[in-house]
């Protein structure tokens, strides 16, 4: 995924100033693709420039917001980009070449950064968990809150998964 896409996406869901979208952005998107606010800036004036989006004039006063909002153009990149043919993006944690590493020399002591990351996992997990408590209760929902929902899901499923194998890694490594 490349961070225009994700901008454009959330433009099409509702217009804002660039210090709007970067809160949007800590709230949903940034769960699974990061961007410091400063690249969200940087962003929006390349996509400005490509003739995606809009930045309507500044409000009079102090701490004016230039709001953006997506073009027809905007809108047809990011329909191409959806369809676009992907395929899945295989691991890449180097917890992992850790693991193996220690496997090769013995017991490393990486348990230690397991535990850490555990409860990372549970952190998020319960961060998730309590969004979907709050936003997605109603189950009669619109097609777009499903298709939200759906990618909360997918974290909720990726964490608890990540919990889980954690403790499994626990105990192979004798904790």
């Amino acid at each position: 995924m490349s961070l225009p896409h994700a901008l454009l996406t959330a433009l099409v869901e509702r217009p804002g100033s660039g210090s709007e979208l970067a809160g949007r952005f800590d709230r949903s998107i940034a769960y699974f693709w990061q961007a410091t606010h400063q690249q969200i800036y940087r962003e929006l004036a390349r996509l400005e420039d490509s003739g995606w989006v809009q930045s309507l004039p500044a409000e009079q006063g102090r701490g004016r917001k230039r709001t953006y909002k997506i073009l027809p153009a905007g809108r047809k990149e990011l329909k191409r980009w959806v369809l676009e043919i992907e395929d899945p993006t295989p691991l890449r944690d180097t917890l992992m070449v850790r693991l193996r590493a220690d496997a090769a020399l013995g017991a490393t002591g990486l348990d230690k950064e397991i535990v850490r990351r555990l409860e990372i996992h549970r952190r998020n997990l319960s961060v998730y968990r309590e969004i979907e408590a709050r936003d997605f209760a109603d189950t009669a929902d619109s097609r777009q809150r499903q298709v939200q929902h759906l990618v909360l899901q997918a974290g909720i499923l990726l964490e608890s998964m990540w919990v889980e194998w954690s403790k499994n890694a626990l105990k192979v490594l004798g904790r």
